[in-house]
């Protein structure tokens, strides 16, 4: 069968600027693509074109005939007045949804989805809510082929875990454009990066993320072999030219024509060889004091909702939060408290004498007509970085941005260049504690490996509020959970944060069945019925499942002590393999500990 898009030798541009040149991307049956690249590569623009919104200088799309496309881009909008049933029913409208199918269509995929009032107006949800929306305004068209351009952006914890298992199951086709790499690893079957560093301009690989890193090494080692092998070739091919015909000879117009090609390939190797990384580095302070904010009993509440009650935690020198909840819960709250910026509803906060706070507002608020340059450098042409004077332009290099830019308006930027600028103005002011709401939207991946290994080098305090876990897992060296109900706990990680919840939800589930037999009427006879008895099978599972269970957690434990070895713990690509077989090890041992619950309860 034919993909369902073909699109090949495709070019874009916007002014004299090259987006991408040449390149070719199928999606066919079944395909589970991650698509990920340099800020400014073109990605957002590739999924404009294969959706049709976008026509590219050069090349052809083909697509197969009556497929059903839809584009989740990545600012969610929804018109004034619009209801979650409202954006529904339309969509299955314009999709011409038969009549006897749109009900169910409607009430399951809304429920999965997490809505409880489709009566809500669509443009009062929070971001992610609206996220969440246009998702579900795309599935309720039954769609062949979904494009999602950074989805998990404002989508909390929870819904991009909602997210991965939505797409897992699906029977369409996607494509996503995303940085979160334990997303990419848990969706992807295939991964393409769009980069000028490639010869065909994208790197397509099949199987999940860490395997696409496996072959990123692979290639980029070759690549080096060769570049190493034709400057040697170069090398010689010019001393050659060099050294003067002997007589009555002339030099081989052939051998002069190919050293030019061999230049020529070299001088396009190195260009796309040319890979940029911004350069961040918070400054810290030289504080002494160990204790930085002591919250005692605090409570928030918002109207006559209760954020959270009864919160003490204390936050010392070198720490570093990540702060974690769904959305409303009540991060961004927690966050403009501990800036003084709010007051508690009850309770007290003391904080340090000149304490000094630097706040990342996840709002990202810039003036779209100040020019790059006034953004970067507001009082001249330079600016003061760690007693140091830095002029704009290489002050602006630092952050992989050209001098032909310095005169643009901001507001042409992308948004992982808008974040850069304002990670920019954040490293101008030096800390004792870093407040970070969302530094990692927008962001490509190379940026937030440096953005990552800054935060574990400052040598301030840090409270993060970011739904990559990656970066969650690397950076925080604890966790401060808001569960949305008004509870707040500490935790060693995110993994313990994840089985605390799970282990509420499942006694909240377990305390409405008990509620639910004790209201159910009796069997005739006026007893309960009896518990089935194990079964032959049964039984020999129960004689070994104690040995299987303590099998289970011995490998457990091995996969444990692998995150926290330091060689795995600063390789990427292996923490990552690391981080799933442990994930894969815990799963079973759930299960084990779920079967042997269920044979227990049999055989009593």
């Amino acid at each position: 069968m034919p993909p369902i898009i073909n699109a090949q030798g495709i070019s874009k541009a916007f002014g004299a600027n090259p987006l991408f040149q040449n390149i070719s991307f199928t999606v066919s049956e079944g395909d589970r693509i991650g698509l990920i690249g340099p800020n400014g590569s073109g990605k957002s623009t590739l999924l404009r074109i294969l959706a049709g919104d976008v026509s590219p200088d050069s090349g052809e799309i083909a697509a197969r005939k009556r497929i059903r496309l839809c584009y989740i881009e990545q600012d969610s909008k929804f018109n004034a007045g619009a209801t979650v049933r409202s954006v529904a029913q339309n969509a299955m409208d314009r999709a011409a949804v038969p009549e006897s199918e749109r009900g169910t269509r409607f009430a399951e995929t809304l429920g999965r989805a997490g809505f409880e009032n489709v009566d809500a107006e669509a443009s009062a949800l929070s971001g992610g809510w609206q996220k969440r929306l246009a998702i579900v305004e795309a599935l309720v068209q039954g769609p062949d082929i979904l494009l999602l351009d950074e989805p998990t952006n404002h989508l909390d914890l929870a819904g991009i875990e909602w997210l991965e298992d939505l797409l897992e199951a699906a029977a369409f086709a996607c494509v996503v454009v995303s940085h979160d790499r334990y997303f990419l690893e848990n969706v992807a079957t295939e991964m393409a990066e769009l980069n000028r560093t490639y010869p065909d301009g994208v790197l397509r690989v099949s199987g999940s993320y860490s395997r696409f890193l496996e072959k990123k090494e692979e290639f980029l080692h070759a690549q080096s072999k060769r570049q190493e092998a034709l400057e040697n070739l170069v090398h010689k091919e010019i001393e050659w030219l060099r050294r003067g015909a002997k007589a009555r000879t002339r030099k081989s117009k052939a051998r002069i024509d190919k050293a030019g090609k061999l230049m020529g390939e070299l001088a396009d190797l190195n260009a796309r060889s040319q890979r940029g990384t911004a350069q961040i580095d918070f400054s810290a302070t030289d504080r002494q004091t160990k204790r930085l904010i002591e919250l005692e009993n605090v409570s928030c509440e918002v109207g006559d909702r209760a954020l959270f009650t009864g919160l003490s935690c204390v936050i010392t020198a070198g720490m570093k939060v990540g702060l974690v909840g769904p959305n409303g819960s009540g991060k961004t709250s927690l966050l403009r408290l501990l800036r003084g910026e709010l007051a508690p509803t009850s309770g007290e906060i003391h904080r340090a004498d000149w304490l000094r706070i630097v706040y990342f507002d996840q709002t990202r608020e810039l003036d779209p007509d100040v020019t790059l340059r006034r953004a970067l450098a507001p009082e001249g042409d330079s600016v003061v970085y760690q007693d140091r004077m830095i002029h704009v332009a290489s002050w602006a290099a630092k952050f992989l941005f050209t001098g032909e830019q310095l005169n643009q308006p901001v507001g042409r930027l992308s948004g992982g260049e808008r974040a850069r600028v304002l990670i920019a103005q954040l490293m101008l002011q030096p800390a004792d504690l870093l407040l970070l709401d969302e530094p990692t939207n927008d962001l490509d991946i190379p940026t937030l490996d440096i953005l990552e290994e800054s935060l574990l080098e400052f040598r301030g305090s840090l409270v993060l509020v970011t739904h990559d876990r990656y970066v969650l897992d690397r950076v925080s060296t604890v966790v401060l959970g808001l569960d949305g109900l008004g509870s707040a706990g500490l935790f060693a990680d995110y993994s313990q944060w994840e089985s605390w919840q799970e282990e509420r939800e499942q006694s909240a589930k377990n305390g409405a069945r008990t509620a639910a037999r004790a209201a159910a009427p009796s069997e005739s006879t006026g007893q309960l019925p009896g518990r089935k008895k194990l079964s032959y099978l049964e039984a020999r599972e129960y004689d070994t499942i104690e040995l299987r269970v303590a099998d289970a957690e011995q490998i457990l434990q091995s996969k444990r002590a692998q995150l926290e070895d330091p060689e795995i713990a600063s390789d990427g690509p292996r923490l990552v393999t690391a981080h799933a077989e442990m994930e894969e090890a815990q799963d079973k041992v759930d299960a084990l500990y779920a079967r042997w619950a269920e044979l227990e309860k049999k055989k009593d």
